[in-house]
C-alpha cells in the first residue's frame, strides 16, 4: 500500500512506537466518539501506516479497549493518591467525598470521551464495555468494604450499585452544563445524600 502522507517517519523501537500509537489514540478518543475516530488518520498523526497500527493492536476495538483501560487505571491511581492524604480513621463520608472530586476531575478533563458511552448514542465494542463493567464492579466492592466491612445485604448491594448510576447521571447533566466548577459542591452533596438515603446510614 502506498503511503498517503509524505512526512518523514522517525524510527522508534517497538515499545516506543506502541506507546506513541496509544497516546495518539487517547487524544483521539477523548475528542470524538468511538465511531468517528479513523485508524488511518490516527496512524498519520504518529507517522505510521494503518498496517503498523494493526501490528500492535488487533483491531480498532482492541485499541479502544486499551485506551479505556488506561483511563480506568489513571483514575484509580489518582483516587489512591488523593485518599492517601486522608487521616486514618476519618469518616467514611470524607473518603467518598474525596473520591467523588477526583472522579469529577476525570469527567471534566474528558467530557466528550466520558459522555459518549453514557449517552448511548455511539455503541461501544464489547471489549471496552467489559473493561468498564469490571471497573464498576471493583469500585462497588471497594465502597462496600469501606462502608460495610462486615458484609452487605441485598439492600446494601442495590444502594451501592445504584449510587454509581446516580453519580453518572448527575455527571452527565454536569457535562451538558459545561462542567461548571461552581456546581461541583452541589453535585457531590447530592450524591452523598443519595448514598446515605439509600443505605440508611454510613456504617461508620
Amino acid at each position: 500500500m502506498q503511503r498517503r502522507d509524505t512526512r518523514p517517519r522517525r524510527r522508534l523501537d517497538p515499545e516506543e512506537r506502541r506507546e506513541a500509537i496509544l497516546a495518539a489514540a487517547v487524544d483521539a478518543f477523548a475528542a470524538q466518539p468511538y465511531d468517528r475516530v479513523g485508524i488511518a488518520t490516527l496512524a498519520a498523526d504518529v507517522g505510521a501506516s494503518e498496517a503498523l497500527v494493526y501490528r500492535y493492536f488487533t483491531s480498532k476495538a482492541d485499541l479502544y479497549a486499551h485506551v479505556v483501560q488506561l483511563a480506568v487505571d489513571d483514575l484509580r491511581t489518582r483516587q489512591a493518591a488523593a485518599l492517601a492524604t486522608i487521616a486514618p480513621g476519618a469518616p467514611a463520608r470524607d473518603t467518598v467525598r474525596t473520591s467523588l472530586h477526583v472522579y469529577l476531575d476525570h469527567v471534566r478533563d474528558h467530557p466528550t470521551g466520558w459522555s459518549a458511552p453514557q449517552l448511548a448514542t455511539h455503541a461501544e465494542p464489547e471489549a471496552a464495555a467489559a473493561v468498564r463493567r469490571e471497573a464498576r464492579r471493583d469500585w462497588v466492592e471497594r465502597l462496600a468494604t469501606l462502608l460495610r466491612p462486615d458484609g452487605t445485604g441485598p439492600r446494601d448491594d442495590y444502594a451501592l450499585w445504584g449510587f454509581y448510576g446516580f453519580v453518572d447521571a448527575a455527571c452527565l447533566h454536569w457535562v451538558t452544563r459545561g462542567c461548571r466548577d461552581e456546581e461541583r459542591g452541589s453535585l457531590v452533596d447530592a450524591a452523598l445524600g443519595a448514598l446515605e438515603g439509600a443505605l440508611g446510614d454510613w456504617g461508620r
